[in-house]
C-alpha cells in the first residue's frame, strides 16, 4: 500500500518571482494568472518566502494614521508592528513577502501536505525536491482529488494490499462495503491483531474518509503480546530522576 505523492498532483508550471520584482508586477502575475500567491526564489531556485494577495493587499492599504512619523513611537514597537511598517514601505517581492515559507516535498504523501495546510492555515504550498529545489506548487484544490476516488478503486486496495497481501485472509472472510468513502469492515478473523491491522491499515487509504468496524475475532492475542520495554540504564535513570 503507497499513498499517492504530493509530485503526483502538484502544478509543475509555477508562477513565480524573484526578491527584487517590483510590487505592481507581482500585482500583474497574481491577477493575470489568477493566483492568490506566488514563492519568491533566489538565483538557486530555492524559495525565500512567499507573497500573498494579502501580502499585497496590506501593502496597498492606506490606514488613517499610518504615514505619521513613527520615530516617536519606535522603542514601543514590536517585531511584527515594525515588519508591518516595513511591509507597507516595500517596494519588491522580497520586502513583501512572508518568511520563512511553508513548503512540502514531492515525495510527501497528500495526507502530509493536507496536514501542513490545515496546521498552517494556508491555501496552497510550493513544492521541493531533494536538493530544497522549487519544483512545484499544490493547491488544496489539487489535494481534494484523492477524495474523489471512486469507491470501486478503493474496496479493491482493501481486499487486495489489506486484508490477501498484508494479514493473507480469504477475500470471503470478511466483506468490505464502501459507500462515499466510507469503508465498512465486516466478519470474523482468526485473531484480534488482524481485525486491528485491517481497520488502521484501512484508514489510511488513500480517498477512505471514514472506517466502520463491525469485525470479530476467534482469538484475543493481545494479552499474548510481548511487553516492549526500553533497557535499563543510565537514561531510563534520568528519566526517573535518579
Amino acid at each position: 500500500m503507497q499513498h499517492d505523492k504530493v509530485g503526483s498532483v502538484m502544478t509543475t508550471e509555477v508562477v513565480r518571482a524573484e526578491y527584487g520584482t517590483p510590487v505592481k508586477e507581482v500585482a500583474r502575475l497574481l491577477a493575470g494568472h489568477r493566483i492568490s500567491g506566488l514563492p519568491v526564489i533566489d538565483a538557486d531556485e530555492h524559495v525565500m518566502g512567499v507573497v500573498s494577495e494579502t501580502d499585497l493587499m496590506t501593502r496597498q492599504a492606506d490606514l488613517p494614521g499610518r504615514r505619521e512619523p513613527a520615530h516617536r513611537f519606535r522603542a514601543m514597537l514590536t517585531r511584527a508592528a515594525r515588519r508591518q511598517e516595513a511591509r507597507l514601505k516595500a517596494r519588491t517581492a522580497g520586502q513583501l513577502m512572508t518568511e520563512p515559507p511553508v513548503t512540502v516535498h514531492a515525495d510527501d504523501t497528500i495526507v502530509e501536505a493536507a496536514r501542513t495546510m490545515a496546521g498552517r492555515h494556508v491555501e496552497r504550498l510550493p513544492v521541493l525536491d531533494e536538493e530544497e529545489r522549487l519544483v512545484g506548487m499544490v493547491t488544496r484544490r489539487d489535494l481534494l482529488r484523492v477524495f474523489l476516488r471512486p469507491d470501486a478503486d478503493i474496496r479493491a486496495e482493501v481486499v487486495g494490499e489489506v486484508l490477501v497481501r498484508t494479514l493473507g485472509l480469504a477475500p470471503r472472510g470478511v466483506t468490505v462495503e464502501v459507500t462515499e468513502g466510507v469503508v465498512l469492515l465486516e466478519g470474523a478473523t482468526e485473531r484480534r491483531s488482524d481485525a486491528e491491522i485491517a481497520v488502521s491499515m484501512t484508514r489510511q487509504i488513500d480517498g477512505v474518509v471514514d472506517v466502520v468496524d463491525r469485525l470479530t475475532h476467534r482469538l484475543d492475542d493481545s494479552r499474548a503480546r510481548p511487553e516492549v520495554r526500553a533497557p535499563h540504564g543510565r537514561g531510563d535513570d534520568r528519566l526517573h530522576g535518579r
